[in-house]
């Protein structure tokens, strides 16, 4: 599937962002692409599919900001699992599909190489390991100098495959110009386990802090809740998270039961679906707690959910640095996270939430409870909102990515050239 946007798509709803179009001094060369001037790129990015996801949506992010800082931005996905995010992409030239099937497709690494040659891009940015493979195959038949670079959102391999996968992606590293970490915590882990580049970097992710203001009223956020079946007077604990096995959305249910035997009124709202909710909704039957507890479905826009809420949390497992829990910080809601991945360097505890040793139930109740004090969790999400404007804006990330990147391919930044102009 290829689609080539001829015109910049429409900015996203609600939002007064109008898309640049190419300026008269952008001319096209004869194979139809714009000539570009020193200070732009013209960047490929891969992933694996477009289905909803933070590596997704994060890639989708930094395509859609570059386009509109007038470089040239193609996106590519390689299974057509679900394009559930293809209508995010705003300003980008094309958007194809390779409709890879199976676990490695030779015919899909043939049909990227034609179209990165086609293409002779400055830069090709690819998402996680699985992208980072067909990318480097391709780049290889295409027989292109262009600079290759992968940006890694995981922190912990689940089982034996995903290891034995790894061993193979390190090739790939090695010989890749560039790895983008999302926090330092991930970047030591995985130097040490020789996934590294040329090149490493740490880049933060970082949300629209316009996009995410809290503005919800009380009327509204009453509302809200009532859909849900809460009242007004709740604790209201929010999880924004697919319902994955390492999410641990269970571990959020039996500490709701924990806080009911205390008598605190909490409920949950688990803003996601996915393929734990049976387990989870026995769970909570089991304890007694199963009209404590809604649902919400998969969401296009997930913020008035999390307004709805006093407090976020994230159980899991494993993470590397998560969006959704900058998201809730820039809505003004504190969070309490398991101290996995670059947690600590979010969350500071007691300021603008807590965290808690992984898999420790006692003192994840421990810290809920203390921000049933509604006083305390306004406090710390006023702090929490603070420490993104300050950190994890998505500008922020967005400049940082887009110095690198140009530095990688050679270039100069808008900066200089406005300076040497």
């Amino acid at each position: 599937m290829f689609m080539r946007l001829e015109q910049p798509s429409p900015a996203v709803a609600g939002r007064d962002d109008v898309l640049p179009t190419p300026s008269n001094a952008e001319e096209c060369n004869p194979d139809g692409m714009r000539r570009l001037s020193a200070a732009r790129m013209r960047a490929v990015f891969v992933t694996g599919s477009l289905s909803f996801g933070g590596a997704e949506r994060h890639a989708i992010t930094v395509m859609n900001r570059l386009a509109q800082r007038r470089h040239e931005c193609h996106a590519v996905y390689v299974k057509n699992d679900a394009d559930d995010l293809v209508d995010r992409l705003r300003g980008v030239e094309t958007v194809r599909c390779l409709n890879a099937t199976g676990y490695f497709d030779m015919r899909a690494v043939r049909s990227l190489a034609a179209h990165i040659s086609s293409i002779n891009p400055s830069v090709i940015v690819a998402a996680n390991p699985y992208a980072l493979m067909y990318s480097w195959l391709a780049l290889r038949l295409s027989h292109l100098p262009v600079p290759l670079i992968v940006t890694y959102h995981s922190t912990r391999l689940l089982g034996v495959k995903e290891w034995l996968q790894m061993i193979i992606y390190r090739l790939f590293f090695w010989t890749s110009d560039c790895s983008i970490f999302v926090c330092a915590r991930q970047k030591r882990h995985w130097m040490r386990r020789g996934a590294f580049s040329r090149r490493n970097e740490v880049i933060y992710n970082g949300v629209d802090t316009e996009e995410f203001r809290n503005d919800c009223s009380a009327q509204r956020r009453k509302r809200l809740r009532s859909r849900f079946g809460f009242r007004d007077t709740d604790y209201v604990i929010g999880i924004s998270a697919l319902l994955r096995p390492e999410k641990n959305h269970v571990q959020l249910v039996d500490a709701v039961a924990r806080l009911r035997g205390l008598e605190i009124s909490a409920r949950v709202l688990m803003i996601g679906d996915g393929e734990m909710r049976e387990t989870i909704e026995a769970r909570a039957r089991e304890l007694g707690v199963g009209d404590d507890i809604a649902i919400t479905g998969l969401l296009q826009d997930v913020r008035p959910c999390i307004a709805a809420c006093d407090v976020m949390v994230l159980c899991s497992v494993t993470e590397a640095f998560s969006l959704a829990a900058i998201e809730a910080m820039a809505l003004r809601k504190p969070v309490i996270h398991s101290d996995v991945g670059g947690a600590a360097e979010m969350i500071f505890p007691g300021q603008n939430g807590f965290l808690y040793p992984v898999g420790d139930t006692g003192a994840l109740v421990g810290r809920l409870a203390a921000l049933a004090d509604a006083a305390v969790a306004r406090r710390m999400g006023d702090n929490a909102r603070a420490v993104v404007e300050t950190r994890f804006s998505e500008k922020t990330m967005v400049d940082h990515y887009e110095k690198v990147l140009l530095d990688i391919c050679g270039k100069i930044t808008p900066a200089e050239a406005r300076s040497i102009s």
